[in-house]
Order: structure tokens, then C-alpha cells, then sequence
């Protein structure tokens, strides 16, 4: 079966309207935006508050926005409908990814105007925030998966919340206990310790790394999110 540009922006157009009902859902949308003008307030805002905002931003909306648009089709018992129509896995996971990724790039946008974030043109950070979408994405469409309500999924967002919106606020405490240097592999560390690295002027081949582990990360998800959506179409669940 071939690609229908045409099913995804019915999914992509129905998912706009479900949205634009849910306040709930809508209001975290502007807490990255609310934060970033508090962050403002100083007068030089340091690259780690700018990537706790872009981090933040890619949590809160992207995986919550995400995680909701799928919930919600749960609680309404439409999604297996939507597993079942003609529509290819592809499709419906392109189409139910569309608003999340929109709302994303204009919040992200925003917050580094507000924040006076200089975006570095560097084909290393374009690679590391287009990967960085891509698996927030998928760790979203898995948090709707996996939750039966828009409320679960929220529940269940605060721990994604603190591990990789919050986490990069902890680099301090976690160069000071060893044991805990693994936590430096999350994406959110791996994104901002490219920047770093970017902005100090280091080749592209000094940023091979963090871009490989990012990689891995979105290509992990995204298996992830193929496997338990197709277990869901055959379980019916």
C-alpha cells in the first residue's frame, strides 16, 4: 500500500480539532514560554538555562502533547478504529505526530527568541535537534500507548518530566557522585554537552559522539513504539 499524504493530514486536521478542546492540554503548551520570560530577567541568560528551556519544551509539549493526542483516543475507544482503517502503521503514527511536532517547532522558536538563544548554524546542532524531535516524538506516541487515559499520561509524564526536562539542572550534583555518570547519556545531557562543544568552536567530528548516542536513543524509541503499537493491533487494546 502506498503513502497517502492525503489519510495523514486527515488525522494531522482531526487531531487539531480534538486539541483545540482540550485546555488541559493547551496550557501546558505555554509553560516553556512562561519560563523563558522568567529566565529573561537576568541580564545573560548562560547556555545551560537555554537547553533546560529547549529540553523542557521537548518534554512538555512534544511527549505530553503527543502522549495526550494518543491517550485520548483510547479513552474515547476510537483508536483501534484508527488502527483498523486503511491507513498504513506509517500513516497514522506521521498524522498523529504532525500537531505535536508543529506546536514543538513553534514553542522552541519562541522560547529562544524570548531567551535571546543565538541559534549556531552548524549541521551537528540542526542533526541533534531533528533526532531529538524524532524520539520525543516516539517517547510520546509510547506514553499514549502504554496509558488508558489523558490524565494517566500526565501522571505519568512528571518522572519524564524531572529525568529529561529538569535534568540537565542536576549536572553539578551528579559530577560530584560518580556512580550516578551514566545519567550523563540521556539525550537531554547529550544535547546540551553538543552545544557546548559547538559553541566552543570544536570540529564536527568532536560532536560524533553525542550525535551516535542521540541516534541510538531515537532509533531505540522508535522500535519501541513500532513493536507495542503493533502489539496493540493485535491485542485490540
Amino acid at each position: 500500500m502506498s503513502f497517502s499524504l492525503k489519510r495523514v493530514y486527515a488525522i494531522f486536521n482531526k487531531d487539531i480539532k480534538d486539541v483545540s478542546k482540550n485546555m488541559f492540554v493547551l496550557s501546558t503548551v505555554i509553560m516553556p514560554i512562561i519560563l523563558a520570560f522568567v529566565f529573561t530577567q537576568s541580564e545573560q541568560v548562560p547556555l545551560g538555562t537555554h537547553y533546560f528551556i529547549i529540553n523542557l519544551t521537548f518534554v512538555s509539549i512534544t511527549v505530553f502533547v503527543q502522549g495526550a493526542i494518543i491517550a485520548e483516543e483510547k479513552e474515547k475507544n476510537t483508536l483501534r478504529g484508527l488502527m483498523m482503517s486503511p491507513a498504513t502503521t506509517i500513516e497514522i503514527i506521521t498524522g498523529k505526530s504532525g500537531l505535536s511536532a508543529l506546536l514543538t517547532v513553534i514553542s522552541l522558536v519562541a522560547c529562544m527568541r524570548i531567551t535571546g538563544y543565538e541559534f549556531v548554524n552548524e549541521p551537528a546542532i540542526y542533526f541533534a535537534f531533528f533526532m531529538s524531535l524524532i524520539l520525543y516524538l516516539a517517547m510520546g506516541t509510547l506514553l499514549g500507548l502504554l496509558t488508558r487515559t489523558v490524565m494517566e499520561a500526565s501522571l505519568v509524564l512528571m518522572p519524564l518530566l524531572f529525568v529529561f526536562g529538569m535534568g540537565t539542572l542536576l549536572l553539578e550534583f551528579i559530577a560530584n557522585y560518580p556512580n550516578l555518570a551514566f545519567l550523563e547519556y540521556l539525550p537531554n545531557y547529550q544535547l546540551q554537552f553538543l552545544a557546548e562543544t559547538v559553541n566552543a568552536g570544536q570540529a564536527f567530528t568532536d560532536v560524533i559522539g553525542y550525535l551516535i548516542v542521540i541516534a541510538a536513543w531515537m532509533v531505540i524509541l522508535c522500535i519501541l513504539t513500532v513493536v507495542v503499537y503493533r502489539k496493540r493491533v493485535i491485542d485490540g487494546k
